[in-house]
């Protein structure tokens, strides 16, 4: 293990990873790529679907979610697997799964089973509607969510019916709500010397991501409604055609404003009784933007965006994701990590998007093998030569 990795915030602590899909090893990726030793525990590969598993482990997604970890192949299903895990969790610090409420205990993997031989586990479980309640059992999957939760009925264009949005946007705050909690409860035992179970969904943590949206209608009774590329009470806010592209704005409190006429070389809008107020420009928020639309298309995004930074204005481009990843900050920030892979060459994957003090994360490993690391894994708990062939053949691994 380098010097650089002992330094990393999480080196020494030992987490098993049992999550699936998304939302789990979003959670444990944070982990892991702050220096966490994590065992990704995952059933024996079915030799008629190995050439299957191999291919999608080599997809994009799949090494970006999954990397540096180690993984141990075990049949939860037999005695002798679920014996191993409850080794394993003796001697762990971190428990991460994301199976249905009622999967654990049937098993005979949960909480309350390993707290028996750990105490100091922080156990964490991720579902898609919550441990308990009439929808617990339900299977919660991220669009579903979207729908769910609110978020569909807020995003897209008025009068074109809720959209999704483009990215797993439930599962990843679920992913980083549950991150937060592990890190929580490991600061607690600091002080207790006892683990905790840590809770989330998909549910809760979407609501919780609509923040202000939600807060409108518990505080005021509000019911947010579609506005598209507006934002639905601060105006002029969207997206401009110019003669080169696409602008973004956001004009924010009654400076900013002023600035924007005054940049915009209209500080007749300044007394106009139509745009006077913010109140009053949301109610004529078209006719405002059709006025600013016709000024913007006069010129070109570079000269748009120098000019209203300049101005100490918030507007920026409105880029694809490669004209994003090219964007000269975004090079500067770092966040598309390098790695090295045995069969995809020299690949990026996307980094942490934080930083604490010199630490350096970075890709320590690529995303494993199903059982590539079995040998190792097992033999820290005593279990080597003959005993781990047996457990080979008798596909507990």
């Amino acid at each position: 293990m380098s010097e650089q990795h002992d330094r990393l915030s999480l080196s020494g602590v030992r987490v098993l990873d049992l999550t699936r899909v998304r939302a789990g090893p979003t959670a444990v990726r944070v982990l892991a790529d702050w220096g966490a030793d994590v065992v990704k525990i995952e059933e024996p590969v079915d030799p008629e679907h190995e050439n299957e598993m191999g291919g999608m482990r080599l997809g994009p997604d799949y090494q970006n979610l999954h990397r540096n970890k180690r993984s141990v192949t075990l049949n939860l299903k037999s005695e002798k697997g679920r014996a191993l895990l409850l080794e394993l969790a003796a001697h762990a610090d971190v428990l991460v799964e994301n199976y249905r409420p009622d999967v654990k205990q049937r098993l005979g993997i949960d909480y309350e089973t390993l707290r028996e031989r750990n105490p100091r586990l922080i156990y964490a479980s991720i579902s898609g509607f919550g441990q308990d309640g009439p929808y617990a059992r339900r299977p919660g999957y991220d669009q579903i969510i979207q729908g769910m939760s609110g978020m569909m009925s807020v995003t897209g264009l008025p009068g074109q019916g809720p959209v999704r949005a483009g990215i797993a946007i439930a599962d990843t705050t679920a992913g980083l709500y549950g991150a937060l909690g592990i890190l929580t409860a490991l600061y607690e035992r600091e002080k207790t010397g006892h683990g905790q179970w840590v809770r989330t969904s998909l549910l809760e943590s979407m609501l919780a991501t609509m923040d202000f949206q939600c807060a409108r209608y518990l505080v005021a009774g509000e019911v947010p409604k579609q506005v598209g590329n507006d934002h639905p009470t601060i105006i002029p806010t969207g997206v401009f055609d110019t003669l080169d592209g696409k602008v973004n704005i956001c004009v924010s409190g009654t400076v900013m404003w002023k600035r924007f006429c005054m940049a915009m070389g209209r500080e007749s809008w300044l007394s106009d009784p139509r745009f006077a107020t913010n109140k009053a420009r949301s109610a004529n928020r078209h006719e405002l933007n059709a006025e600013i639309a016709q000024i913007f298309a006069t010129q070109t995004n570079g000269y748009w965006i120098e000019h209203l930074n300049a101005s100490g204005l918030a507007c920026g481009a409105v880029n694809n994701v490669q004209e994003a990843f090219e964007d000269e900050q975004v090079q500067h920030l770092g966040i598309a990590w390098p790695a090295k892979h045995e069969k995809l060459g020299d690949i990026r994957l996307v980094g942490q998007p934080f930083r604490i003090g010199d630490h350096q994360p970075g890709v320590r490993r690529v995303a494993p093998m199903p059982g590539e690391d079995n040998a190792s894994i097992l033999a820290e708990i005593g279990i080597e030569g003959e005993a781990l062939q047996q457990l080979r053949n008798e596909h507990v691994i």
